[in-house]
């Protein structure tokens, strides 16, 4: 772990919506001791138009957002990661590396709002999606971080899953 500053990569699979919001969300609700990431397994070419609309909504800040590959996180130049957190449901077969710095892993799944055929179906999922992030990431900041063990650790960041 850090000195109280804490760097945070969200995975999903297109990275053009779940992990963004989560990168949008924990960059502005836990700023002071946060810094967020997203990635995908197979990342987008853009970032999805409805996922954006819902950020700017929210009042989110969209510049600099876009689609990643989790690689660039497993390069040795990348940030040191203390915590991946996976949003979608891994593919069998689809190997993810083993992160530098070891950070601590959880499973925090969202059903994929853009695999909805209607339109405001869509737009609805993408906002409740939204919503359960911002919930979740403040539950993640009022864990007692630096006092914990590794395996406390992954036992809390479970129960919040």
């Amino acid at each position: 772990m850090s000195d109280g500053h804490y760097n945070v990569l969200f995975l999903s699979n297109r990275n053009s919506a779940r992990s963004i919001f989560a990168e949008a969300a924990l960059n502005r609700i836990g700023r002071e001791r946060f810094m967020g990431f997203s990635a995908g397994l197979r990342p987008a070419s853009q970032l999805d138009e409805l996922a954006v609309d819902v950020l700017t909504v929210a009042e989110y800040p969209t510049e600099g957002l876009h689609p990643k590959h989790w690689k660039e996180f497993a390069k040795a130049d990348a940030p040191p990661l203390d915590f991946v957190f996976t949003l979608c449901d891994i593919e069998a077969g689809e190997p993810l590396p083993h992160w530098p710095g070891r950070p601590v892993t959880g499973d925090w799944r969202y059903p994929d709002p853009l695999k909805l055929d209607d339109k405001r179906e869509r737009r609805s999922a993408l906002a409740a999606t939204l919503g359960g992030l911002e919930r979740q990431i403040l539950a993640f900041m009022q864990l007692p971080l630096r006092s914990l063990d590794e395996i406390s650790l992954r036992e809390r960041l479970k129960e919040l899953g």
